[in-house]
């Protein structure tokens, strides 16, 4: 079967930043909208706990769509949700329809999984594999530049000029998708009962859920580095917090290098390499953190700059594993992917809370390395299952 033409890859990466920008673009703008609208600044958190519950929701959902009625249909449909919702925001004056506002415009994490889909079918796996990482790059890109754009429009304009941006962006990605976004499902399913069962078939592939496991914990671990940081910088930093966003943001940084690392190479190497490397990589770095402070290295360097290989190692597993989900069903690209994410933030959302029950301001140097070690090496015994069986699946497949 031909493959369909591919949407250029510059339009799929800015439609994949989009999806991720306003998860974060917003935050130094929360204190502003507390007292704006007289609400408390804990209810005024839910515009970011509860976004993220319902881009999870998202995901599961909007993969099948997009498998049902097409890929175009869904991407615009949640660009038109999220520019609408942006407007809404914009112009809420009371904490409930604002956050109502807020929560809709969860709907345009639907872009991720559309682009996803729309390389997957339109590539071979090794170029696959190379174009999601170019996606990814961009994807980690976004949410690093954001919040210094959202408090430069919240400083200037005030805390609504970030939703006017948002619903300008909704409606220029709209444009961009309307014009620029083919189609590329032609092998759309006949009815929403077969999505269900393509649930169930998903759910019973050994590879699918090695896949899920390893991304989950992979992303846990970066989950984790997250949540402890900033208690292990309360031990090893005595500077402002401008110096803490410095040293967290090496570890994004690294996951850009490791997405850029597949995107250039991923068509020349396999992609269980890819995440074999990543995995080793991610442990031999905190093994090195640990070692560090077992040594008693105090420079806020013993930390981080360990860790940055976090970065660079999920940077290398993520765009392969999402690559790979969608090859376990071909005819299911959009429910694999959609499904595939939204265990990964379940899972790792668990790997998170568990670290939170063991880290605290007094053992946090060694706690978060240690979870982080413990999660890594989980994630590396996973590859290894993900390597066996890609290897029986090519066998398999020569023998057929």
């Amino acid at each position: 079967m031909i493959k369909p033409e591919s949407p250029r890859l510059w339009v799929l990466i800015v439609l994949s930043a989009l999806s991720v920008l306003p998860m974060n673009m917003f935050l130094p703008s929360l204190p502003g909208i507390a007292k704006d609208l007289a609400a408390d600044f804990v209810l005024v958190n839910l515009a970011v706990a509860g976004y993220a519950v319902v881009t999870a929701v998202v995901h599961l959902v909007a993969g099948a769509l997009s498998d049902r009625f097409g890929r175009k249909p869904v991407a615009l449909t949640a660009l038109s949700v999220f520019t609408l919702a942006s407007v809404g925001c914009s112009l809420a004056t009371d904490i409930g329809i604002f956050l109502l506002c807020r929560l809709f415009q969860g709907a345009v994490i639907a872009l991720y999984s559309v682009c996803l889909a729309t390389i997957r079918e339109t590539s071979d796996d090794r170029t696959a594999t190379s174009r999601i990482g170019y996606v990814s790059s961009a994807w980690a890109v976004a949410p690093m530049v954001g919040p210094t754009f959202g408090g430069l429009l919240d400083t200037f304009f005030g805390w609504r000029a970030n939703f006017i941006a948002f619903a300008v962006l909704g409606a220029a990605g709209l444009c961009l998708a309307a014009f620029h976004l083919r189609e590329t499902n032609m092998r759309r399913s006949g009815s929403i009962a077969l999505q269900i069962r393509g649930y169930r078939d998903l759910g019973r592939s050994a590879r699918f859920w090695a896949y899920a496991l390893c991304m989950a914990l992979s992303i846990g671990t970066l989950y984790t580095f997250l949540g402890g940081a900033p208690l292990v910088a309360t031990q090893l930093l005595e500077s402002s917090s401008v110096t803490l966003g410095f040293y967290m943001g090496m570890v994004p940084a690294g996951f850009i290098l490791g997405s850029f690392v597949v995107g250039r190479f991923g068509s020349r190497y396999t992609p269980t390499g890819f995440i074999l490397a990543g995995r080793i990589l991610v442990c031999s770095g905190l093994l090195v953190g640990l070692a560090l402070y077992v040594f008693g290295a105090t420079h806020p360097l013993a930390f981080f700059g360990p860790c940055v290989c976090v970065g660079l190692g999920n940077g290398l597993t993520m765009p392969v594993a999402n690559s790979r989900i969608l090859s376990v069903r071909p005819d299911l690209a959009g429910t694999a992917v959609g499904l595939a994410n939204a265990l990964t933030v379940a899972g790792a959302g668990i790997v998170a809370f568990l670290s939170g029950l063991i880290v605290n301001a007094s053992n946090a140097h060694l706690a978060v390395l240690s979870v982080m070690l413990v999660s890594s090496v989980l994630s590396l015994a996973v590859a290894m299952i993900v390597a066996s069986l890609e290897k029986s699946e090519r066998a398999r497949g020569a023998e057929a």
